[in-house]
C-alpha cells in the first residue's frame, strides 16, 4: 500500500513537472507577409519606393529615346553619303558616334545610380518598420508567455525564428563537438552555410 501511494505521488510529481516544463516551452507562429501587406506604414513605404523607381525609370527612358533618335538620325545621315560630300558626312557621323557613346555611358550610369538610390531608400525606410513589427512580436510573445515564435511567411523561408526567450543555446556545444575553439574568429568573406540538406 505504501508503495502504491508512493508511486501515485511520484506519478503526480512527474505529471506536474511535465506540465510546468510544457508551460515554459510554449510555441507560437505568425505570418509577417500578411502583417506587412496590411500595415499602413508599409503601404506608404512601398508606394514611396515604387514612385522613386518610376521616376528613375522615366529619366532613363528619356535618355533611351534621345539615344534612339540620334541613332536613327545617324543612320539617315549615312544614307546621304556620296563621293561629293564624303568628308563632311564622315565627320558628322564621327561626331554622332561620339555623342551616342557618351549617351550610352550616361544611360548605364543612370541605371547604376537608380539601383543604388532605390537600395539606399529601402535601407532608410524598411528598418524602422521591421523594428516596429519586432517590438510588437516581442511584446505579444512575452504577454502570452511564449518561448519561441516562428514566422511562417514564404518570404522568410516558412520557418524563421523571430522571437525566443529562454531555451538552451547549443552554439558552444556544437563548436566543441566539431573541435572548434570557443574563441575562434569567423572566417572573413565566406558565406554562412546552414545545415546540410539530405538529398
Amino acid at each position: 500500500m505504501k508503495k502504491l501511494i508512493k508511486g501515485l505521488f511520484v506519478a503526480a510529481g512527474l505529471l506536474l513537472t511535465t506540465q510546468v516544463v510544457n508551460a515554459q516551452q510554449k510555441f507560437g507562429h505568425l505570418n509577417s507577409d500578411e502583417i506587412f501587406s496590411v500595415m499602413p506604414e508599409a503601404k506608404t513605404v512601398s508606394t514611396t519606393i515604387e514612385n522613386l523607381a518610376k521616376s528613375k525609370q522615366g529619366e532613363i527612358d528619356k535618355m533611351i529615346a534621345e539615344y534612339q533618335a540620334k541613332y536613327k538620325a545617324a543612320q539617315e545621315k549615312e544614307k546621304t553619303l556620296s563621293e561629293a560630300n564624303k568628308a563632311v558626312v564622315l565627320k558628322e557621323l564621327e561626331t554622332a558616334q561620339g555623342e551616342l557613346q557618351d549617351l550610352q555611358k550616361r544611360i548605364e550610369d543612370a541605371r547604376t545610380k537608380a539601383d543604388k538610390d532605390l537600395r539606399d531608400k529601402q535601407a532608410e525606410l524598411y528598418p524602422p518598420l521591421q523594428q516596429k513589427v519586432a517590438a510588437a512580436i516581442n511584446s505579444i510573445s512575452k504577454e502570452k508567455g511564449l518561448a519561441y515564435v516562428f514566422d511562417t511567411a514564404a518570404s522568410q523561408g516558412f520557418n524563421n525564428l523571430v522571437y525566443f526567450d529562454g531555451g538552451e543555446d547549443l552554439t558552444a556545444a556544437v563548436k566543441a563537438k566539431l573541435g572548434i575553439s570557443a574563441t575562434a574568429a569567423p572566417a572573413a568573406n565566406k558565406p554562412a552555410t546552414g545545415p546540410a540538406k539530405k538529398p
